[in-house]
């Protein structure tokens, strides 16, 4: 996140909700302060970096009020906290107004540092986010499973509704594709397929969103951010994630050599062909997703930040819809209507 502009703390033009917050908490030193917005994601949440008072810091402005005993965020990062993996800490918290002080885990996301990185560089990230990945797997699953993002799941409508999400927001409304009855129908049963077997895999908790852009290099490690959608999913969904990213480019056999690196560290047990398998079709589903999301921004909140990712994410889709017979309807109607896909 890159800081865009810097007010003050009294500065009209803030949030009545921070203005209020550093009012109360930091009245004090509120001369001394510098506020910067920073660029966000998708999400509602708006950011903050305060500085002048020592190491600069993160206030997270949510939409709506928050019980702290209730905030998804809160909640996911204590458990990964007992799982031993690297989260900002919690400075404050301010539920009435929904703030959250953050320690500030600086600018630099992987997408970032992978641009200057050498090959050794690049695979040495790369190994480090696989081995959080695997101990996230193994610790999570010895930890008491009371949190909430034990009860929520890749269920078979959850996946089932981000590929309908996909349709609405990239196909019909970011392309403006007019589906006949016959496409939406073998569509509607493609989508139930391939969720409905994705479902029926084996679960563990997954980041949901393990991304270049939610990994921080900070103090010489990544650090993982935007982690509150935590949920329970296929083993192989945030390496999905990860390696099939719409935000960098990564050659074959990098990824190859990563997924069989993965596989032996997480899920020895698993034969090659069916990890193979699963990675690609999960591959199709988040790619499909994310494309909704990016659809989802243009055509209804009129942003085209996500744009440029929007080939990469395609090619990643249409690589693996190519490779797998029973996506062959789904493959015809998509090409159809997306150049890219044919």
């Amino acid at each position: 996140m890159t800081g865009l502009v810097c007010l003050s703390a009294r500065d009209r033009s803030l949030p009545e909700a921070l203005r209020a917050y550093l009012d109360e908490r930091h009245a004090a030193e509120a001369d001394a302060l510098s506020i910067a917005p920073l660029a966000g994601d998708a999400s509602t949440r708006r950011y903050f970096r305060l500085s002048g008072r020592g190491a600069p810091q993160v206030l997270a402005l949510y939409p709506e009020p928050f019980a702290a005993e209730e905030s998804s965020f809160l909640g996911v990062r204590a458990l990964l906290v007992d799982c031993g993996l690297p989260v900002p800490d919690v400075l404050d918290v301010d539920g009435a107004r929904g703030l959250l002080l953050l320690e500030d885990l600086g600018d630099v996301t992987l997408q970032q540092a992978l641009q200057g990185a050498s090959a050794a560089q690049r695979e040495s990230f790369y190994r480090e986010a696989l081995g959080q990945l695997a101990r996230l797997q193994e610790q999570a699953a010895r930890v008491p499973q009371q949190a909430a993002c034990f009860r929520s799941a890749f269920d078979t409508p959850k996946l089932s509704w981000e590929l309908h999400y996909f349709q609405k927001h990239f196909l019909e409304g970011q392309r403006g594709c007019e589906l006949s009855v016959e496409d939406r129908a073998t569509l509607a049963e493609s989508f139930h397929r391939l969720a409905e077997e994705i479902a029926s895999w084996p679960r563990v908790l997954c980041h949901r969103d393990f991304h270049s852009r939610n990994l921080m290099l900070h103090d010489g490690r990544l650090c993982w951010i935007d982690f509150q959608d935590a949920r329970l999913g296929p083993a192989s969904y945030d390496l999905v994630s990860l390696l099939r990213d719409s935000y960098v480019d990564l050659d074959e056999d990098f990824v190859a050599a990563r997924c069989e690196e993965f596989r032996r560290l997480a899920l020895p047990g698993d034969a090659p062909a069916v990890f193979e398998r699963r990675f690609e079709l999960l591959s199709v589903q988040r790619n499909l997703k994310a494309l909704g999301t990016f659809g989802f921004m243009q055509s209804v909140r009129g942003s085209d930040v996500y744009r440029p990712y929007v080939p990469r994410t395609l090619s990643h889709a249409r690589r693996n819809l190519a490779r797998h017979p029973e996506l062959a309807a789904l493959w015809r109607v998509l090409a159809r209507h997306v150049e890219e896909l044919q």
